[in-house]
């Protein structure tokens, strides 16, 4: 049995982390009207919030899908590696931001089914992918291009289960409380 101690780390601030993280934590404030208390943690690491950063802002440019397929993405990266904060940070951001259907994000988070056959397929490929740590059967591949994904999506997903591994799991070991803006969307796995 193991005994996860939580850590003694602060969450750092514009003026306290270092000039990297510094910086970011500036353009999230910037760009959202808040900083996310992962990414306050995060900056205690300025190798993890850059590298985070820079993968999730270049996923959101780069990685073919549209918003509300990056949102189904990394909703079931996160319900597959039981990340609360992730859950209701990306619940929200659906809800507020990238119009996920209410439906489709409730789905999700519920484990039930999602009343949009693209979108269900997309969420459970990236729950496979998650889930087997990189591993598809070659029916779990023909099932997400059936649904009229391409060879260049699955490299999207891949994308996204390393964006949310760094953060599922620095919330997992941090303990990264919700921001007061997505408490409305709290989530524990049923």
């Amino acid at each position: 049995m193991s005994i996860t101690k939580t850590m003694d780390l602060k969450p750092k601030t514009i003026e306290n982390a270092d000039a990297i993280s510094s910086q970011i934590l500036e353009a999230t404030q910037k760009k959202l009207g808040l900083i996310p208390n992962m990414y306050a943690g995060m900056a205690n690491n300025t190798a993890l919030l850059d590298g985070y950063a820079f993968a999730y802002n270049s996923f959101r440019a780069n990685s073919g899908f549209n918003s509300q397929e990056q949102e189904v993405i990394f909703l079931s990266i996160a319900f597959e590696n039981n990340c609360e904060y992730c859950m209701a940070a990306h619940s929200f951001v659906g809800d507020n931001m990238t119009n996920v259907p209410i439906e489709v994000t409730n789905a999700i988070r519920d484990n039930s089914e999602i009343p949009d056959d693209k979108l269900k397929a997309l969420s459970v490929f990236s729950r496979i992918i998650t889930k087997k740590r990189g591993l598809p059967t070659d029916n779990d591949i023909a099932n997400f291009m059936d649904a009229g994904y391409t060879e260049k999506h699955i490299l999207g997903v891949i994308s996204a289960v390393g964006i949310k591994t760094m953060s599922n799991y620095f919330n997992h070991i941090f303990n990264t409380p919700v921001d007061d803006a997505f408490k409305g969307r709290i989530w524990k796995k049923k």
